[in-house]
């Protein structure tokens, strides 16, 4: 049976009521929604009746569940019910669905239309029942009334027809069911004569027309007694034929002469053809044999989240902490590493991979974690490009700001930003649509639903037990069956998800596989939508709080050795780690960091305008053991040639009061390349580049110093380089944002307040135009004022329509209030509150046959 004729027939079977008749969307007379089963209520003629029948609590989760109508307001109910049945609306909200409630609305694809509850209840429990089905069916369906893809009460369920066409059998489309057409459906295009045939085979007597004989082959096929005998006469290679078609694809191909038990199974109307190499199953036989389900295995439960392994929750806290206090390390690192400008953009936006593995190398990690660390500091807005000419990466001011605060709080900066994330740095390395490869920092990483990939991820692992890892893969069945619509290759949110685990673990906010205390504040906001632009710091708060007792107190000292090094039993104060990381460079790190001191790090922080005496001061200040002897020759000897030689700038030069080491430097043959040229007894000049020069002797083994026009000792910091004031990236939402409880109620209030205008009993005006049906009223400018000061003086109600300045058209209840200067001042019911309405916008007015109340 085709679409049009499930259309006629539920018209016909509703008599004078005229459910078919009207649209889903149509209809303006209100009608009761049945509120619960076994409620005797009529039931609604179309889904705007079903709207206009519930409160305004109702209305407000249905816009809650599908924002997409909101955009924008709907001016009625009709209009929104017509907005709901649009096929991108229906799809989406399609795909929000869990496993359970899309197999009930596939159930009801294949039900009849419309079809009461019992009949949806056996489709999804079978013939057999099933108790959990039982349970969870009532509350799947509500979910699906709520979202306004199931409306009637429960003696009249009907499926909205664009859901139905989407989920419903086809040849081009299969149903997750299995199922094929109805008998009706498969017969449309058979000749008469054969439909008698197929009768007279399966013993029943003849009928007089083809829609007869149709019913009298749908009642055989849906009466069990009868449709057992009938199998009982089958030949078992005809039963093994149907048990291959049983649950889908119900389509089988056949020959020209086609084996004895096909043959059987199509003279007795089991199998019927669709061409001549190709017959189907109907879906009243398959029903039958599958004891009256829809569904191989209906999932009313969804499946639980297994532990896989239980640990102390101090131990997964202090876990998560120590990897907390890593992953601040390896911004900082990253960050500090970029302090004088970090590598060019592409030119199609992003890092190179080139730039990428050196940025693995100097974090010593691998090139997917390096570009997570990179992805997060720019989602947290501590990275961005300049902007220059010649664009490339470098720290935003923001970044000092955040090294300020405590490490709790830097910490919780972080994580929130990766939450509310749509930046999916999981993609990198690999191609998009066109075979381009995705870099990092590039334009093409957003992807919409990584923000509650995440959220959900991390909510389910919050309410295992405390200190309880899970077992990923029941964890992705879970996910797999709150959004089975997007199952499949292509699906991203198995990926996601995997790489939430994977990036949760690196950043602190589980450790062991479990979620820490911090990582559960992250979620104590419960109510915070990850989609929203503003959820960030709204994530943060408490986070830092919890994670802050796990994290060891800064230390203010470390401990010199004779050999160069200087061990840090903890987390350094900051200024202490800002001083030390430019005096020597890290040689490794873990619980503690090992410094090392090497002439061009001395000479490093030279540069940056420390004294000899300066470093003697700070290293005995900071050191719980002597300083070594050959840390201060170090520092003396490096310090004893540092500036020496002045490099500033000719092309470049080079001056030195001491004319045999310019003799010594001239003679090097290291110093071929810079080509230098005896100026005078003291003054070498290059055709390098200062910055070249200075590079040539340092390789050589000098100390030169770079000076200003002036003669002065150019001082050099690590952290001049900043770009201009950025802010982070916005996360790019799946879809319009969901609306909070202040516009929910203002839409609610004014759908109700134009459905009000649009369905008000009106007067009839003597000389007033007829409006079409849903059109605006039509009178004359003098009839308009006329009737609008009469009404100021009785004070009663108006219909009018109006046209704003951009030419949008509407229709109002107002109370006029004052007419002058060409206005009128009115209470407007529909918007609930004062306004003024020039008079030369109304194109009409009519007055009601009762004010609203």
């Amino acid at each position: 049976m085709g679409t049009g004729e499930r259309d006629q027939e539920a018209h016909v079977s509703e008599g004078t009521t005229g459910a078919g008749g009207t649209g889903e969307a149509g209809g303006t007379t209100g009608a009761a929604d049945a509120g619960s089963r076994g409620t005797p209520t009529s039931s609604p003629r179309t889904l705007a009746e079903a709207l206009r029948s519930r409160p305004d609590a109702s209305l407000a989760a249905l816009l809650r569940a599908r924002p997409d109508l909101l955009t924008p307001v709907p001016n009625d109910l009709t209009q929104l019910a017509t907005r709901a049945g649009t096929r991108a609306s229906v799809v989406r909200a399609l795909e929000r669905l869990d496993r359970f409630a899309l197999q009930t609305a596939q159930a009801l694809a294949v039900a009849p239309d419309p079809a009461p509850y019992p009949v949806l209840l056996a489709l999804v429990a079978g013939d057999e029942g099933d108790t959990a089905v039982e349970s969870a069916l009532p509350g799947a369906l509500a979910g699906l009334r709520e979202q306004a893809l199931v409306w009637g009460s429960d003696e009249r369920l009907r499926l909205v027809r664009t859901a139905r066409e989407l989920l419903a059998p086809s040849p081009t489309h299969p149903s997750p069911t299995g199922l094929g057409p109805t008998v009706a459906e498969a017969t449309a295009g058979m000749s008469p004569g054969r439909v008698q045939e197929i009768l007279q085979a399966a013993g029943l007597p003849a009928t007089h027309d083809p829609v007869s004989a149709v019913a009298a082959l749908t009642s055989l096929f849906t009466d069990r007694g009868r449709m057992s005998e009938l199998l009982d006469t089958a030949p078992p290679e005809a039963l093994a034929v149907l048990d291959r078609l049983v649950w889908g694809p119900p389509y089988g191909e056949v020959s020209a002469d086609p084996a004895p038990p096909v043959r059987w199974l199509r003279d007795h109307g089991l199998l019927l053809p669709t061409s001549a190499r190709t017959v189907v199953l109907p879906r009243e036989v398959a029903l039958h044999l599958r004891a009256g389900r829809a569904h191989r295995a209906p999932e009313p439960v969804a499946p639980a989240v297994a532990p896989a392994k239980e640990y102390r929750p101090q131990v997964v806290d202090s876990a998560a902490a120590g990897q907390a206090l890593t992953a601040l390390t390896m911004v900082e690192d990253l960050l500090a590493e970029w302090n004088e400008g970090g590598p060019a953009v592409l030119r199609a936006g992003g890092l190179s991979v080139r730039d990428l593995k050196r940025t693995a190398a100097a974090l010593d990690t691998t090139e997917q974690a390096a570009a997570f660390w990179l992805e997060l500091a720019y989602v947290a807005g501590l990275l961005a490009s300049d902007g220059e000419a010649d664009e490339r990466y470098a720290p935003t001011p923001a970044y000092d700001g955040w090294l300020d605060l405590p490490p709790a709080e830097r910490w919780s900066r972080l994580a929130a930003a990766w939450l509310t994330a749509t930046r999916t740095p999981g993609l990198v390395g690999g191609q998009d649509a066109r075979a381009r490869t995705l870099a990092a920092l590039g334009p093409d990483l957003d992807r919409s639903p990584a923000p509650e990939v995440r959220h959900r991820v991390l909510t389910l692992l919050a309410r295992l037990p405390e200190g309880t890892a899970p077992d990923p893969e029941t964890l992705l069945a879970r996910l797999r069956w709150e959004h089975p619509t997007r199952t499949g290759p292509e699906d991203l949110r198995p990926r996601l998800a995997q790489w939430t685990l994977t990036e949760a673990e690196l950043l602190g906010v589980t450790g062991r596989g479990a979620l820490a205390a911090h990582g559960r504040a992250l979620l104590a906001t419960g109510s915070v939508a990850p989609s929203r632009t503003d959820a960030a710091p709204l994530l943060g708060l408490g986070a830092a709080a919890a994670l802050a007792p796990h994290l060891p107190e800064p230390v203010d000292h470390v401990l010199l050795q004779a050999d160069l090094t200087a061990v840090a039993p903890g987390p350094l104060r900051r200024p202490l780690a800002a001083t030390l990381n430019v005096l020597a460079d890290i040689e490794s790190k873990g619980g503690a960091t090992v410094y090392r001191f090497t002439p061009a790090s001395v000479r490093r922080a030279l540069d940056a305008g420390q004294a000899a005496s300066d470093l003697h001061a700070f290293l005995a200040a900071h050191s719980t053991t002597p300083v070594p002897q050959p840390l201060s020759y170090l520092i003396d000897d490096v310090a004893r040639r540092h500036g020496h030689l002045r490099v500033g700038a000719a092309s470049a030069y080079v001056r030195c009061d001491d004319d045999a080491l310019l003799d010594e430097i001239v003679a090097d043959k290291r110093s071929a390349g810079l080509r230098l040229r005896r100026l005078a007894p003291t003054v070498l000049a290059a055709q390098a580049d200062p910055a070249a020069l200075l590079e040539g002797l340092r390789a050589m083994g000098y100390a030169p110093a770079a000076e200003s026009a002036e003669g002065d000792v150019v001082i050099t910091r690590a952290d001049t380089r900043r770009t201009p004031p950025r802010t982070a990236p916005a996360p790019v939402p799946e879809g319009p944002p969901l609306p909070d409880e202040t516009l929910l109620g203002a839409a609610v209030r004014a759908i109700r307040a134009g459905d009000e205008a649009a369905t008000v009993v009106r007067k009839e005006q003597p000389h007033a135009a007829p409006a079409e049906p849903g059109g605006l009223p039509r009178t004359t400018a003098a009839e308009t004022l006329a009737t609008v000061q009469a009404a100021v003086m009785t004070g009663s109600a108006l219909w009018i329509g109006y046209v704003n300045a951009d030419g949008a058209a509407s229709q109002r209840v107002i109370a006029p209030v004052r007419v002058e200067g060409g206005f009128v001042t009115a209470y407007d019911h529909t918007a609930d509150e004062v306004r003024t309405y020039p008079l030369h916008r109304i194109t009409g007015v009519a007055e009601l046959a009762d004010d609203p109340a």
